[in-house]
C-alpha cells in the first residue's frame, strides 16, 4: 500500500468519473455485513507507525513475536523508498550485472555504493560488496596475509563466533594459522591483544562494538599494531558509525562488516550483504570487483568495472579471492537506505537506538538478580547476568511472544547465564515494559 492518500477533490473527480455520488455508493454491492466499519485510525501518524498498526490489526490477536535478539543482524525500519527503488526491474531482473557489458545505472549505482560505504567507515576504498559480514572478515584476514606476506592472524575473541569460525575455515589448508585472544569480561582485552603481536602477525581482528555489546578505543591497537608491520581489521556494525568513531578514525587498515541492517529485511537469514574497504595503498588487494569513474573520449562522465581480480579476468595465481559474485541488489538496498536517512537523519538514527538501549538498561538490571556485565559504553545492544540460565528463560518468554535475547552459554562455555539483548529504534516503551514485566515473572516463578 502506498502512502500517498487521495485528497478530497481527487476521490470526487474518480467518483464523478465512474458515475458514483459517494464513497458508500461506491461500495453498496458489498454486503453491509462484510464490509469493514473503521479502522480507527488516529490522524498525523508516520509511516511506520500507521504500518505498526496494521499489522497489530491483521495479527488479530498479536501473535507476532517483538524481537530483542542482534548479536549480528538486527531489525531495523526499511524506508518504503529502499523497496521501490530497488524493486524496479532495471535493478531487480538485471542478468549478471557485475558483467563489464552491465548498464551505467548499475554500475553508477554501485560507485555510489562504494561511496557510502568509504564515508560510513571512514575509508578510501571500498568493493562492490561481499557475500555477508562474516565472509568480509574473512577475506580481510586473507587480504593482511597478501599484503604482509606473513601467516598468523590474531582474533579477538569477542568478535562474533560465527565470524571467527568463517576466519578459521578460510585459513585451514593454507600455511596460516588464526589465534584467539581471550576477552577481559565484556571488553577487548588490548594489553593481551598487543602482547600477542609478533613478527609473523598479518593483522589483529577486532569487532565494534562487539559481540557482548562493548564499545571501545583501538587507537592504541592499531599504532602497536603498525609498529611490528601488522594490520588493523575492524568489524563494525553500521548503525552504530552513527555515533561511534570509524574504523579510519581508529587508525584501522580494513574496515567490514554486514550490511543487513542498512535497509535489508531478517529474511529468515538472508540474502544479506557484506562490505569491505580499505586504504588506497592496498587497494589492489580488495577482493571481488571495484567500479571506477571516469570519462570517454568526448568528455562525458561514464562509470566503468575498473578491478577484478578474480580468475575470470586475470591469471588464477593472481587472483585476490576466489569470490565470484557481489550482492549487488542487497547493496543498492544499502545505498538507498544511506541516501534516504542522509547524514543527519543516519545520526538521529543511531541517537535513537542509543537512547532506547539506555531505557532498556535500567529497567531490566532494576530487577532482583539482574546485573549489567559490560562495565564501559554499549551503543544499543548490552550483556545482563540473570540468576540462571537464561536459555530456559528465553524459550519461557517465547512462548509470550517476546524474543528476549541472545543467550551466551552457546558460544562461550562458562557464560550460561548471560543474556545479549538489542534494542533496536522500532521498539516502543510499551514493549521494552513488557520484555521486563515478562523476565521478572520468569525469574521469580
Amino acid at each position: 500500500m502506498g502512502y500517498c492518500p487521495n485528497t478530497p477533490d481527487e476521490i470526487r473527480e474518480m467518483l464523478a468519473v465512474i458515475g458514483a455520488g459517494s464513497i458508500e455508493e461506491l461500495f453498496a454491492p458489498i454486503p453491509a455485513e462484510l464490509r469493514a466499519k473503521s479502522f480507527d485510525l488516529p490522524p498525523g501518524m508516520s509511516e511506520f507507525e500507521l504500518m505498526r498498526i496494521m499489522r497489530e490489526k491483521a495479527a488479530a490477536g498479536g501473535a507476532e513475536i517483538v524481537p530483542f535478539i542482534g548479536c549480528g543482524i538486527y531489525d531495523h525500519i526499511i524506508p518504503a523508498a529502499v523497496d521501490h527503488l530497488s524493486s524496479r526491474a532495471e535493478f531487480y531482473t538485471a542478468y549478471t550485472p557485475y558483467q563489464p557489458e552491465c548498464s551505467q545505472g548499475t554500475l553508477q549505482a554501485l560507485f555510489e555504493y562504494q561511496s557510502a560505504i568509504c564515508r560510513l567507515t571512514g575509508m578510501e576504498a571500498s568493493n562492490a560488496s561481499l557475500y555477508d559480514g562474516g565472509t568480509a572478515v574473512a577475506e580481510a584476514a586473507l587480504m593482511s596475509l597478501r599484503i604482509t606476506e606473513r601467516n598468523r592472524v590474531i582474533l579477538d575473541a569477542s568478535v562474533n563466533p560465527l565470524h571467527r569460525e568463517i576466519v578459521t575455515g578460510y585459513l585451514h589448508g593454507l600455511s596460516a594459522e588464526a589465534v584467539e585472544v581471550a576477552p577481559d569480561g565484556c571488553s577487548s582485552d588490548l594489553k593481551s591483544l598487543i602482547d600477542s603481536i609478533d613478527e609473523e602477525t598479518a593483522a589483529v581482528i577486532v569487532q565494534n562494538p562487539n559481540f557482548f555489546g562493548s564499545v571501545q578505543d583501538f587507537s592504541e591497537l592499531a599504532s602497536k599494531a603498525h609498529e611490528k608491520g601488522a594490520l588493523l581489521i575492524v568489524s563494525s556494525y553500521p548503525i552504530a558509525l552513527g555515533l561511534v568513531a570509524s574504523p579510519g578514525e581508529t587508525g584501522a587498515d580494513i574496515a567490514v562488516g554486514d550490511g543487513q541492517s542498512l535497509g535489508n529485511a531478517l529474511s529468515f537469514g538472508g540474502p544479506y550483504f557484506g562490505f569491505i574497504a580499505t586504504r588506497k595503498r592496498f587497494i589492489r588487494n580488495l577482493p571481488g570487483r571495484i567500479v571506477g569513474e571516469t570519462i570517454d573520449n568526448q568528455g562525458r562522465r561514464g562509470y566503468v568495472l575498473t578491478l577484478q581480480a578474480r580468475e575470470q579476468h586475470i591469471k588464477r595465481h593472481k587472483a585476490t579471492s576466489n569470490i565470484c559474485s557481489n550482492q549487488s541488489l542487497c547493496a543498492l538496498r544499502g545505498l538507498i537506505f544511506c541516501a534516504s536517512l542522509g547524514r543527519k537523519g543516519f545520526e538521529e538514527l543511531a541517537v535513537l537506538n542509543y537512547d532506547k538501549a539506555q531505557y532498556a538498561k535500567s529497567c531490566l538490571t532494576s530487577l532482583k538478580g539482574v546485573t549489567l556485565m559490560n562495565t564501559g559504553t554499549t551503543f544499543n545492544e548490552f550483556t545482563l547476568s540473570l540468576p540462571m540460565d537464561a536459555a530456559p528463560v528465553v524459550e519461557k518468554l517465547l512462548a509470550s511472544g517476546v524474543a528476549a535475547g541472545v543467550p551466551l552459554g552457546q558460544y562461550y562455555p562458562g557464560l550460561d547465564e548471560a543474556l545479549v539483548v538489542t534494542v533496536t529504534e522500532k521498539r516502543s516503551r510499551a514493549e521494552i515494559d513488557r520484555l521486563a514485566a515478562l523476565l521478572e515473572e520468569a525469574l521469580c516463578s
